[in-house]
């Protein structure tokens, strides 16, 4: 191939592939459309063009992540108190606050740089795919690997993955609102366009990057990529993204907000006092902005970003692919999921089970199927499929397609060999509104039209049935009589007709071919559940999460799934897509409640179960997988696509991928969010806590009588190694005992309910207090050592604590030390840093200590392990009230059923 033609892209990128011709455009492009680019031309021109991406803003490399750490407000006061102390001859204040400052940069540049590589996994796995034929053979590649001169194929549901030239299009439509505003789907073709200077939304044998496939199939080459392409030319003047944060983000943004203005009106009453006291104004300036430091979270809407992506990283282990970070908290909230059932409940693997055909049910063909209906049914099986036969024997497409394919092989009919016979001429392709798909094939006679889907939609076009014995009348009850009792069986059932066309109609639409049709028969397939979704089905109950099932499939086929997965019981009531169609929202949204199956659910529908259960309150998982489902999981709480069987529409709608299409991996990723959730509840918890503990000494010392208990350096040092290393750990710890058999979080609780603020209040009071009695003591026992005695009983009260909070419930002794070892890792290295500071010369000079004596250290132990004791006592008194709650529950669940 050529290097001229491909540069030739370039030359004609702006005067309108649309004007040329498909052979015209395939010529240009250097392409035989029927073998497309050999590997080798494709790397060469993905080196020669660069990726087909739509470039963003820059990303933050890791020196400009590295500086952003040090233009953080407090950070830059601490410089100037760094500053200050120069002037005022400390020139061990000076090295220890540059040292802090540095050694807390360095911990947040990594555990940012961590977030920003987990969240760039994320987003390279949901980058769009593209089917393409290279070399003759067709297979997936990443979009951003195209090049021009490539064969694209699009399907309903496709996102159009680059801007291509349409070379085939069979009743294809695209939307194309994102381009052009244009609201309704474009229908596309294959003509050329004359006028060169023609508007986007006329440009109908075009389809462009960022575009969906709403209806229909095509295939089209590959004219421009990357920013040549018209989405990129868009993008290119929007180069700014604008970070969007979190609602849980906002919230502790406010709080820190809130809590900055208490803090710092705080600290200047305490540098006040200390003035009126006679206190040096250096020093007292110094304790009060460390003060102000230590006790302002400003770290925590950080926190909670690098908690949700490591989090969303940990899920993409367990096959669900977060692609919206807010996605991690709200599953915490979820109350109900509503499922699809095939793929996801159940194991996506069609077989044929039955054939109903005449007046008998078989589960094989006869022998001597050469005789009609057989031989029109295996045909039609056969022809009216998309599914492709590998050499191997397997097959690939849509699994019920590919049932029935390898259904109609076992019986002899080999599509290869018919569609040599029959060739394919035109379709009418499967959409949910219409449920049946129509194909069109040539015959020596004329034409055949074979129409597949529901049943009840294919008999409505349907005048007579084809038996072994000829044509005869048509009898619909006895047909979906039977079409029921396959479905009770558990089988998803399809039926099958035909027609005959002297010529190939003109006008290729359901009203002209879907009519005056004979009947064939139906299959029977079977998709049997999977063996975990039972398990998780039973887990969400105990969670207070109600599971639907919602199915296109027939209702007593929905039925059996549900029950034998112990989602609906025998006596509950499915209701079906028509039934909804008639409710209005107020009896719909007041009967919901009730409604654990539906079945026959138009696509469309999901909307409206959605709004009706978030109109009550609920917090809604939605799964979906089709361009109709993109709505209703935009809409519903979290959204969640299926990975392996959805479309890319839905893709880009979701919160979340399934990348193994499993329920249980909706369940798994609820038990995460709660567990992040909680964690992150911790790391408040701590940190709050902490620095109301470090407050309070500082306040009340001088209003005693006594002097300053902590120097700066000492607030900093507590603020970096005490509070900083052991918080962060807080993330890694595992789920509570019973975290799925407690009810949802309501969507808009408090991150302080459950007493949260309350145990910041007294445990900051106490962990104050043993800190400042430890003062007291030491001061009016006359020992010098009472300052490092009052700095170690502080920073070894916050290991207790941090230690002790691992659960809200669960006491630390039944834990064990070892389930956390990062935890427990970081308070041995803060427990080491400690010492190191009391007993290393060269560190006593920096944070003036002195080695405590034996006694004195234990004593210093005793006192801090008091916060220990403390919040146990406290973990001890909910268990019990847990327990009380629980046998009164009980005992009025006994009296409700003595009384009935």
């Amino acid at each position: 191939m050529g290097q001229p033609a491909v540069d030739a892209t370039k030359s004609f990128a702006h005067t309108g592939w649309h004007a040329y011709s498909a052979e015209d455009t395939c010529r240009l492009l250097d392409v035989p459309f029927a073998v497309g680019l050999e590997p080798d031309e494709a790397a060469r021109r993905l080196a020669l063009h660069g990726s087909n991406a739509i470039v963003s803003a820059r990303a933050r490399g890791p020196l400009r992540m590295l500086l952003a750490q040090f233009t953080d407000f407090m950070v830059l006061l601490l410089l100037a108190a760094a500053i200050l102390a120069a002037f005022l001859g400390e020139p061990q204040d000076i090295v220890a606050i540059i040292a802090i400052v540095v050694l807390n940069g360095v911990l947040g540049f990594v555990q940012e740089y961590r977030a920003e590589r987990a969240m760039a996994a994320l987003q390279a796995l949901a980058a769009p795919i593209a089917r393409v034929r290279r070399g003759g053979d067709t297979r997936t590649i990443p979009a951003a690997d195209l090049v021009p001169g490539d064969v694209v194929w699009l399907e309903a549901g496709s996102l159009v993955p680059a801007d291509l030239r349409l070379v085939e299009a069979a009743r294809l439509k695209i939307e194309e609102a994102a381009l052009t505003g244009e609201s309704h789907a474009v229908e596309k073709s294959t003509t050329p366009l004359t006028a060169p200077d023609l508007p986007l939304s006329e440009r109908r044998n075009m389809a462009y990057k960022g575009t969906m496939v709403t209806y229909g199939r095509g295939a089209g080459v590959v004219a421009t990529t990357g920013m040549q392409t018209e989405l990129g030319r868009i993008a290119s003047l929007l180069r700014d993204e604008v970070e969007v944060r979190t609602p849980l983000q906002r919230r502790l943004t406010r709080l820190g907000q809130r809590l900055s203005v208490a803090v710092i009106v705080l600290c200047a009453v305490i540098f006040g006092i200390g003035l009126l006291r006679g206190e040096e104004p250096g020093l007292m300036f110094l304790t009060a902005l460390s003060l102000a430091v230590a006790g302002i979270p400003e770290a925590l809407p950080a926190v909670v970003t690098i908690s949700l992506a490591l989090g969303a990283r940990k899920m993409l282990k367990q096959n669900a692919l977060i692609r919206r970070l807010p996605a991690v908290e709200t599953l915490g909230s979820v109350t109900y999921i509503c499922s699809d059932k095939t793929g996801t409940l159940t194991q996506n693997r069609m077989q044929v089970e039955a054939f109903h055909v005449g007046d008998k049910l078989v589960r094989e063909p006869p022998a001597a199927d050469q005789e009609k209906p057989w031989s029109l049914l295996l045909a039609g099986l056969a022809l009216n499929n998309d599914a492709v036969r590998e050499v191997n024997g397997d097959a690939e497409g849509d699994p019920t397609e590919v049932a029935l394919l390898l259904a109609a092989a076992h019986a002899g009919r080999e599509k290869a060999e018919l569609e040599a016979r029959f060739p394919r001429l035109g379709e009418i392709p499967f959409s949910s509104e219409r449920a049946r798909m129509t194909t069109l094939h040539r015959l020596a006679t004329g034409i055949v039209a074979f129409t597949k889907g529901a049943p009840e939609r294919v008999l409505e076009g349907c005048f007579n049935r084809l038996t072994e014995s000829g044509p005869a009348s048509l009898d619909r009850l006895a047909i979906l009589a039977a079409t029921d009792e396959m479905a009770r069986n558990g089988q998803r059932v399809l039926a099958i007709a035909y027609r005959s066309l002297p010529e190939l109609p003109a006008d290729l639409s359901p009203d002209e071919i879907e009519v005056d049709q004979t009947f064939l028969g139906l299959i029977g397939l079977l998709d049997p559940p999977r063996p975990e979704a039972r398990e998780s089905v039973a887990l969400c109950k105990s969670a207070g999460i109600h599971v639907v099932m919602i199915t296109g499939d027939h209702p007593a086929t929905a039925g059996v799934i549900a029950r034998t997965l112990g989602i609906a019981r025998a006596t509950d009531r499915i209701m079906t897509g028509q039934e909804l169609a008639r409710l209005s929202p107020e009896e719909f949204e007041h009967r919901i409640t009730d409604i654990r199956v539906y079945a026959r659910v138009e696509p469309e529908q999901k909307i409206k179960i959605v709004k009706a259960l978030q109109d009550r309150g609920e917090c809604v998982a939605m799964t979906g997988d089709g361009v109709n489902d993109a709505p209703a999981l935009r809409r519903a709480d979290i959204g969640v696509a299926m990975g392996r069987g959805g479309t890319d529409v839905a893709r880009e709608a979701a919160h979340m991928v399934l990348l193994d299409d499993n329920f249980a991996t909706i369940v798994g990723a609820v038990r995460e969010g709660r567990r992040i959730y909680d964690n992150l509840r911790k790391f408040v918890k701590y940190s709050l806590t902490t620095g109301v503990g470090e407050i309070w000494p500082l306040f009340l010392a001088p209003l005693l009588g006594l002097p300053i208990p902590l120097l700066p350096i000492h607030i900093l040092w507590i603020n970096l190694v005490t509070d900083g290393l052991p918080g962060l750990t807080l993330a890694a710890e595992r789920s509570e005992a019973g975290v799925m058999q407690r009810p949802p979080r309501p969507p808009r609780e408090s991150l302080f309910a459950h007493g949260l603020w309350q145990h910041v209040v007294w445990v900051g009071l106490l962990m104050g207090s043993v800190t400042l009695g430890a003062q007291a003591w030491a001061y009016s026992t006359g020992s010098a050592h009472w300052q490092s005695i009052t700095f170690t009983v502080m920073a070894l009260s916050q290991m207790a604590h941090v230690l002790a909070i691992r659960s809200e419930r669960v006491s630390l002794l039944r834990q064990g030390l070892w389930s956390n070892r990062s935890l427990l890792g970081a308070v041995v290295l803060t427990f080491a840093l400690q010492m190191a500071t009391l007993y290393l010369p060269a560190l006593n000079a920096v944070f003036k200590t002195q080695p405590l004596t034996v006694p004195e250290l234990v004593l210093s132990l005793l006192l801090s392990t008091l916060v220990f004791v403390a919040v146990e006592i406290e973990k001890a008194v909910r268990r019990r009230a847990d327990r009380r709650s629980l046998s009164t529950a009980a005992t009025g669940m006994d009296l409700g059923k003595e009384q009935r």
